[in-house]
């Protein structure tokens, strides 16, 4: 494995104790805040305040590339950081690096033009603002992007958005003001030159958020993930992002960070649900015995190690990979990570659950909320068989290759 620059090592360093110091203690005064709040979709103000300390300790837009608004780092140093982050729910956000935001706020710095940067990404940057990022919709398989059937179409100076779109996470904040609505301007157009990318601000006329949807009956208030209907909203030509017929083209180039972002944070949660396992194993006795000292319990820590492990280099893998050769290049490599990191996790997580009995899936522990969380990212940014269709053409294509 490969040293992580000084840069990123200094960050890595107080990004930890920061964890220590701020994050895990105030972990349950965000959730005792939450819930005693009189609105369940307005963030606790302990998070404002964490934010506040985040910022000026420099511990902030960590996830961006460029040093003029980010940290100026690699994807491959950033993933060292962003699976620290994953060990809690809520430090993403503390130091503005949640996704969609992160995901939102690359789109607008790589093809924004100067007048979407100026009224959307300065806010996003500086934390007083979320987004969402509307592209799902739940009458077609999404997980092709070309069936994108929301419709984009031009008026004069204006465009005007027609369609149904849903799990758009962070609409049901508060303080969520922008979305990035994926849908079709031109359906005579060849395949991945007909979907658009446009602006549409939440308080627009004619966007109805319908309900908050619940994953696996958590409903991951404060921010949410939205039922929307976009109907006859008009907003300006200039909103339009790059220009049309580019949106599978942006759409590309967003999920690449974005995943190894995903999967670096599954396997932050990944390592503290094996952490949380071994300290509950040598805490309890049953039949007479350190449940530690039950060979089967062993193994299951042992096997942990070793998926957690592999995991993790096959992602800085395709994170050195993305730095060195291209998204291009890594996109096997990508597509790997993605049906690895998740189902890793998934099982690391259901041995900590089941080590802790009752406990486990009730809210006392932060076990059944993570699985909950990681069981999505099977299905985000595309299902585990897509990917796994992916790899295998490209392993098909490059034996074909190796042989002719």
């Amino acid at each position: 494995m490969l040293a992580l620059s000084d840069k990123a090592e200094a960050l890595r360093e107080r990004l930890l104790a920061f964890m220590d110091e701020h994050v895990y203690p105030n972990e349950s005064v965000y959730a005792e805040q939450h819930a005693m709040g009189d609105d369940r979709w307005a963030e606790p103000p302990i998070f404002e305040q964490l934010k506040q300390k985040a910022r000026a300790e420099g511990l902030w837009n960590l996830f961006l590339p460029d040093s003029e608004h980010g940290a100026g780092l690699s994807n491959y140093d950033y993933a060292h950081l962003c699976e620290i982050m994953g060990r809690s729910r809520i430090a993403p956000g503390i130091f503005n690096c949640n996704a969609p935001d992160t995901g939102n706020m690359e789109v607008l710095a790589r093809y924004g033009s100067a007048q979407q940067q100026a009224e959307w990404l300065g806010p996003l940057l500086e934390g007083r603002i979320r987004s969402c990022f509307s592209m799902t919709e739940p009458n077609v398989a999404s997980s092709d992007a070309t069936n994108i059937a929301t419709e984009i179409r031009r008026e004069g100076d204006e465009y005007v958005i027609n369609g149904r779109k849903w799990w758009s996470t962070n609409a049901m904040t508060r303080n969520c003001k922008i979305a990035i609505v994926m849908g079709k301007t031109d359906p005579q157009a060849e395949r991945h030159r007909q979907q658009s990318m446009i602006l549409v601000p939440l308080d627009t006329p004619g966007v109805h958020i319908q309900r908050p949807l619940t994953v696996y009956g958590y409903d991951d208030a404060p921010e949410g993930h939205a039922d929307i209907v976009y109907d006859n909203v008009r907003v300006p030509a200039d909103n339009l992002i790059l220009g049309e017929g580019r949106g599978f083209e942006i759409a590309q180039g967003r999920l690449g960070p974005g995943r190894i972002h995903h999967c670096m944070r599954c396997i932050g949660a990944a390592e503290r649900a094996l952490q949380a396992m071994c300290r509950r194993v040598e805490e309890r006795e049953a039949f007479g015995r350190r449940i530690a000292d039950f060979d089967s319990i062993r193994k299951q820590i042992a096997t942990s190690r070793i998926e957690i492990e592999q995991a993790r280099l096959l992602t800085l893998n395709a994170a050195r990979m993305m730095d060195t050769v291209g998204n291009k290049e890594a996109r096997q490599q990508i597509a790997m990570i993605k049906v690895v990191a998740p189902n890793m996790a998934l099982a690391v997580i259901d041995r900590a659950i089941q080590a802790y009995g009752a406990m486990g899936v009730s809210q006392d522990t932060f076990l059944a909320a993570a699985w909950a969380n990681v069981r999505t990212l099977r299905l985000a940014d595309g299902p585990d068989e897509v990917h796994l269709d992916s790899i295998a053409k490209l392993e098909l294509r490059a034996q074909s290759a190796a042989s002719a």
